[in-house]
């Protein structure tokens, strides 16, 4: 459970039943149970049946509710709060509240935009796939970040970092994007794990295994 009271007014951002990463999986795992079926019967096709639900399960993305106020940082992945720590931004150089969520492969992938903004900046690295668990995925997996400036002039880094399943990290924003909180941003095939990077200022609204949403809890508080 997120600390704080969440905002009484709310906005709803739509999105759509499944993510568009997952239908060419989705569409594969269904015509091999169903060939299987046919071919075997129910109950030895079952397998198949159950990988086509669990594609179904990752690859949902379902609606959520944004909620509105000033300074707000929306959770961009659903999960577990892993560190809320300060440390140094590694992207902007500066000191900075490290706020992660780390997601396992029964949460939702989708990445969702924590704040309001201009995308200033976006970097790519290549690295390892260790466990996106541990402190050192932030360092050393591969990872794609990018640089929001709020309309007030506050920077925010979110950091998509690939994990010890995850083979691929998808972001389709470039620099000059304008986006909204909530707007979806990106994708992480399988498990992984995003670093938001705050003001040294920003005031954390969650504390260590709290489990958030994407687009509808609260990181902290600008």
């Amino acid at each position: 459970m997120c600390i704080g009271l969440m905002p009484p007014t709310k906005a709803p951002w739509p999105h759509p039943l499944v993510a568009r990463e997952g239908w060419p999986f989705l569409v594969i795992s269904l015509v091999v149970a169903l060939t299987m079926t046919g071919v075997v019967g129910w109950a030895w096709a079952s397998p198949f049946w159950l990988i086509a639900l669990f594609v179904l399960q990752f690859f949902r993305d379902p609606a959520r509710v944004v909620p509105i106020g000033e300074g707000l940082v929306l959770s961009p992945a659903d999960g577990r709060i892993v560190a809320v720590e300060k440390t140094e931004d590694p992207w902007l150089k500066r000191e900075a509240l490290k706020i992660s969520v780390f997601m396992n492969v029964f949460n939702v992938h989708s990445n969702r935009a924590p704040v309001d903004g201009e995308v200033k900046g976006r970097w790519y690295n290549p690295g390892k796939f260790v466990n996106a668990d541990l402190a050192k995925a932030s360092t050393e997996n591969e990872r794609n970040a990018v640089w929001f400036r709020t309309p007030d002039g506050k920077d925010v880094t979110s950091v998509q970092v690939a994990g010890l399943i995850a083979r691929r990290i998808l972001c389709y924003v470039e620099p000059g994007a304008q986006l909204q909180r909530g707007q979806r941003y990106g994708f992480i095939r399988f498990g992984s794990r995003v670093d938001v990077y705050l003001p040294t200022d920003a005031r954390p609204r969650v504390a260590l295994g709290d489990k958030v949403r994407a687009a509808s809890d609260v990181l902290a508080q600008l």
